[in-house]
């Protein structure tokens, strides 16, 4: 069986991870919504970690504003476009890493990290709380620790209303209706109360959880689907402003959890 760094290595050397965020309008609906959320609780000068960065949309645009910001990313192939497309940015440093081990960095080290893309892809229970307990650990007291996340029930709208029902439910829950969560996935989904849970004895105050790309990627699959540029302007006001309602959070594709680091920890 291969391992989760040779799924991750394969799959991303295939895709293209860097126009993931801009070449639809979920993936602009997305960014726009999590930038949203990072210029909010990310004061101007804050000290930014990302971890899973990707080819780094979010690290570069970030480093644009001026903000330091340090990013990590696992996969090389990902990390060789970050670093090309970063250069000449001074606020900008990028190094290869997981998210379960960020020992190169010392505790408290951080005002904001961002973990954007690795719970996607982690399936053991341990190593889902590694990398959660590693971005708190790195975190200073006060700080803010943001986690995306991905939606089951968006997995199951998205991808298994096309006649393949049962094979979407065999892949993301048991018989009972429990989630499922493993490695052949490539991608894990969460119920929103589940994933929660996952911080409920962490040191750290919950703030919010936000939808940021709403349902957006599963209507945009439609023939019909039109929306102009002026249209989505207005839609990401209605939706910025509707992220965090919970009756609505099950049907975004990605999710945000955003907590805080209590002092004295």
């Amino acid at each position: 069986m291969d391992s989760r760094i040779d799924l991750l290595n394969r799959f991303y050397g295939k895709s293209d991870e860097d126009n993931r965020l801009c070449r639809n309008r979920h993936g602009q609906l997305e960014f726009a919504t999590t930038m949203y959320y990072i210029r909010k609780y990310a004061p101007a000068d804050a000290r930014i970690l990302e971890v899973g960065a990707g080819t780094g949309r979010y690290s570069i645009a970030l480093a644009k504003e001026g903000r330091p910001v340090t990013a990590v990313e696992l996969v090389e192939s990902n990390l060789n476009i970050l670093k090309e497309n970063g250069t000449g940015l001074s606020a900008l440093q990028a190094f290869q890493g997981d998210a379960t081990d960020l020992s190169r960095f010392a505790d408290d080290s951080f005002d904001v990290t961002l973990v954007l893309g690795p719970l996607y892809h982690l399936y053991e229970k341990a190593d889902v709380h590694k990398a959660i307990d590693e971005a708190i650990r790195v975190t200073k007291p006060g700080g803010i620790v943001m986690c995306a996340f991905l939606s089951v029930y968006a997995i199951m709208y998205v991808n298994y209303y096309r006649g393949n029902w049962k094979e979407g439910m065999a892949e993301n829950f048991t018989s009972d209706y429990a989630v499922r969560h493993f490695e052949e996935q490539l991608f894990t989904g969460y119920d929103i109360v589940e994933f929660e849970n996952l911080f409920r004895e962490k040191n750290v105050e919950w703030i919010t959880t936000a939808a940021t790309d709403g349902i957006l990627e599963a209507i945009e699959k439609r023939d019909d689907f039109i929306m102009t540029d002026e249209e989505f302007a207005a839609s990401l006001g209605w939706h910025i402003h509707c992220a965090e309602k919970r009756e609505l959070l099950g049907a975004s594709s990605h999710l945000l959890h955003i907590c805080r680091v209590k002092r004295g920890k």
